[in-house]
């Protein structure tokens, strides 16, 4: 089960990659270019908002049984010596949590705004500044830290 949630939250990750950015693009394009909010432009945001959604709630399992999350609470005093065993037991995570806050907040008050140009606005600010953090608390195949494969199969 842990080797099949892993390349779920693996594959997941570039979908939610994609729909971010598409999001973020859709929202500069439209804020600066004063653009009608369709229906698709919110159903974009809805499943960006789902897939961040259920990419952490993987994440979530995967923390409480990852050999790695384990060896990190068991021994914490250690393992925040070592900057991998730290970076997926405290860094990634909280990194990961304060992303999709900012994702749903952003996300929640795009919904509430009525003009099409606040819409696009708060969903290019507020998506911009999660993608930021996701992109550096993601173990890439060229992280110092922690780096993991690209793309990691069955």
């Amino acid at each position: 089960m842990y080797n099949a949630l892993l390349v779920s939250h693996n594959l997941l990750r570039w979908v939610v990659l994609i729909l971010i950015l598409v999001t973020i693009f859709k929202g500069f394009s439209g804020w600066s270019g004063s653009k009608t909010y369709t229906k698709g432009d919110d159903k974009l945001r809805l499943f960006s908002v789902l897939s961040v959604h259920i990419q952490l709630i993987i994440g979530i399992v995967l923390y409480f049984i990852s050999p790695i999350t384990k060896m990190f609470m068991n021994n914490f005093s250690d393992a925040v010596k070592d900057s991998s065993i730290r970076f997926f037991g405290m860094e990634h995570s909280i990194m990961m949590i304060i992303a999709v806050v900012l994702i749903t907040i952003g996300s929640a008050k795009a919904k509430r705004k009525i003009e099409d140009k606040k819409k696009f606005r708060t969903l290019a600010i507020w998506f911009t500044i999660a993608l930021l953090i996701m992109l550096a608390s993601i173990p890439w195949e060229f992280s110092p830290m922690a780096s993991r494969p690209n793309f990691r199969g069955f």
